[in-house]
Formats: C-alpha cells, sequence, structure tokens
C-alpha cells in the first residue's frame, strides 16, 4: 500500500479490524519512510449486480436508492432509520446469494412489500401504490381489502 504523504509502497499494519457494517477490514498503517500513519479499508471485489427494470433497462443495484424508496415510504412513521438500512442490507444479501448476477425490478419489490408488511401497514400501502402503480382508489382499497384479510387470516 503506498503512502497517501510521500508514495513509499513501504508501510506496516498497525492494527486491523472489521467495520461495523462488516463487509470490510479497517487497516491503520505506518509508513516505513516518513513515519505518518494513515488509514485503508479492504473489501471482496465484487462482481455488480445488475437489476433488470420493467422496460428490458439494465442499471446497477443501488442500495442508497433502494433506501431512499423505503424512507419515503415510511415518512412520518414511527420506523427508525436502522431497521430500514437493516433490511436494504437483508435485500442485498439475500440478491446477491442468487448465483445469477441479474435481478428483475419486481423481485426486489416483492421482497420489499413481504417486508414491509410486517413492519409497518402505511409504509406497505404508500409503497404498494408505486409499485403496482395505483390509478384510482379502487387499487388502494383492493390492497388494504387484502391486507386486513392476510391479517384475520
Amino acid at each position: 500500500m503506498r503512502c497517501p504523504y510521500c508514495g513509499t509502497a513501504d508501510s506496516r499494519v498497525l492494527d486491523s479490524r472489521p467495520t461495523e457494517e462488516g463487509n470490510s477490514v479497517r487497516r491503520r498503517r505506518e509508513c516505513g519512510e516518513c513515519g505518518k500513519r494513515f488509514t485503508t479499508y479492504e473489501r471482496v471485489d465484487e462482481l455488480p449486480l445488475m437489476v433488470v427494470k420493467k422496460d428490458g433497462r439494465r442499471e446497477f443495484f443501488d442500495r442508497q436508492k433502494l433506501l431512499a424508496g423505503l424512507i419515503t415510504a415510511c415518512q412520518k412513521r414511527p420506523v427508525p432509520i436502522n431497521l430500514l438500512e437493516g433490511m436494504v442490507g437483508e435485500i442485498e444479501r439475500d440478491l446477491k446469494s442468487i448465483t445469477d448476477r441479474e435481478v428483475q425490478s419486481r423481485d426486489i419489490g416483492e421482497q420489499v412489500m413481504l417486508r414491509l408488511r410486517n413492519l409497518d401497514e402505511v409504509a406497505y400501502v404508500r409503497f404498494a401504490s408505486v409499485y403496482h402503480e395505483f390509478r384510482d382508489v379502487q387499487g388502494f382499497m383492493r390492497e388494504i381489502e387484502q391486507l386486513i384479510k392476510r391479517k384475520h387470516d
């Protein structure tokens, strides 16, 4: 690892520990030439996960985009952000455990809906309204009726 101060490739690791997320290792290093200390992060170089949209376009999986959608659905609801971040992490792990590097956007939506239904019913209906592209009040009513039916079963 090259020193960011002097450019020398000689450094030694003083301390290593996993990050809070557990997906990388934080290393504290010291340059053998200039003696300055710096921090590096090491993570597995993964193949990108591609999302196939409804219209056939492909884009890279973006956990921030998924989190933003969840935050919008849970706006003004008593749902802590750390639960949403954990949900995004679970979904991402589930998707990456699939051997195929492409996933349909509807599969992501179904995973979100399944988790939101158990977390907060209002957020679930909000997300469902966008996901299912409700055109009128009847779409909302059908979704709410199904939610009530599942709750009583």
